[in-house]
């Protein structure tokens, strides 16, 4: 019959600190958590209440769980900065003074391009375009048909596409 005993946690720190920090240190490369990572495996045999046979073996055992458990909260960790890096990116695009510049430039453009156009040719596109009111509607207003405000839309797109350089 084999005799259990509680782990001594007298004399401890001495006995096994530097062989803890070296089995952290191996493992994550950072002193200073290692040093973190031995403590707590002290704190966690301080509050043990647990008989065991080989001590040792039940000292690495914390250890190796104590990594086990680090390693999860890394992965955690980095799921969800990854989630928030891609949920901050979605749909948003990335502004840059040339683009911002070369939009600004885009915008004035066509604001000119819009001002060019014939006068009823300007009012049927922005009232189709930016106000959304249906042909049908637009038609009814003028007094005109249907087929004649596609026109003026055709035409309003035509001169703008070439007074914007885009053919």
């Amino acid at each position: 019959m084999q005799v259990e005993h509680k782990v001594e946690t007298q004399g401890f720190d001495r006995r096994w600190r530097p062989a803890l920090l070296a089995f952290f240190a191996r493992r994550i490369g950072d002193r200073a958590e290692a040093e973190d990572l031995t403590q707590e495996v002290f704190e966690r045999l301080w509050r043990s209440d647990v008989e065991v046979e080989r001590p040792e073996a039940y000292v690495f055992q914390i250890a190796t769980n104590l990594l086990s458990d680090r390693q999860r909260r890394l992965r955690v960790r980095d799921r969800h900065r990854q989630y928030v890096e891609a949920e901050e990116r979605r749909d948003i695009e990335f502004l840059d003074p040339y683009t911002v510049v070369s939009d600004r430039q885009r915008v004035e453009r066509l604001v000119q391009c819009l001002e060019a156009l014939p006068d009823r040719t300007r009012t049927i596109f922005i009232l189709f375009k930016f106000e959304q009111l249906s042909q049908d509607t637009i038609a009814e207003r003028y007094g005109i048909s249907k087929s004649a405000v596609k026109k003026q839309i055709a035409r309003a797109l035509a001169l703008l596409a070439a007074g914007m350089g885009e053919g």
